[in-house]
């Protein structure tokens, strides 16, 4: 018959256990990455679909549906934080947080705009999906498809953060929306001797539905 293992043993090995299953659920916990896009995506078309003259009448209720939208999946001051580039560190608290702000309200109307002003048939989250090259880094390809039948494909970076995925980038159509938007805050500040408020104060990135139409580099 086996001795029971000695106390302090005992308690190392529930220690550990404990700590090896802590660092699990972090991938568990809420859906996966393919999911929470899919969910939102569907949620918010449901939501529009059928709707988008009424909606092109009505702007701001369109613009409180996005936000609504986004607002549990995009991780906005990751984003923030991104776009101003070597120019965060410098920034003060105030200005960061006025920046997170203002980058989700011009981002919201961007994309109220595109709804209602994009001809497309058909937004889809692809049913295949590349393998997840880190644990904590995913992305998720979808596709629009125009009435004409072109398909414009759309890829989403998330990562993951205190166990939740959140988005932290989107590619449309070979163009990167993040290092496009981190390279106009650059020019912004080279133009503005590099005043943190007018730049703030001043932003409106320079991204039209018709340049997402001709793609780029991503």
């Amino acid at each position: 018959m086996t001795a029971n293992p000695p106390l302090p043993r005992l308690l190392g090995v529930l220690t550990t256990l404990a700590l090896m299953l802590a660092a699990l659920p972090a991938l568990a916990q809420g859906p996966s990455p393919e999911q929470l896009i899919r969910n939102s995506v569907d949620e918010l078309m449901a939501r529009i679909e059928g709707r988008e003259a009424y909606f092109s009448e009505h702007p701001r209720e369109l613009e409180a549906i996005v936000d609504e939208s986004l607002a549990d999946v995009a991780d906005f001051r990751y984003i923030g934080a991104s776009v101003m580039g070597r120019y965060f560190r410098n920034a003060t608290p105030a200005q960061r947080s006025r920046f997170v702000d203002t980058f989700r309200q011009t981002l919201i109307d961007t994309y109220a705009k595109g709804l209602v002003t994009f001809d497309y048939r058909e937004v889809r989250v692809l049913d295949s999906q590349e393998a997840a090259r880190y644990e904590d880094q995913a992305s998720v390809a979808m596709e629009i498809v125009a009435n004409d039948g072109t398909v414009y494909p759309v890829s989403y970076t998330l990562r993951l953060d205190d166990g939740q995925w959140r988005v932290v980038n989107v590619i449309v159509n070979g163009i990167n929306l993040g290092l496009t938007f981190r390279n106009q805050f650059d020019q912004a500040m080279r133009d503005q001797n590099r005043d943190y408020d007018a730049v703030i104060d001043g932003w409106a990135p320079e991204l039209e539905v018709e340049e997402l139409e001709q793609g780029g580099e991503a």
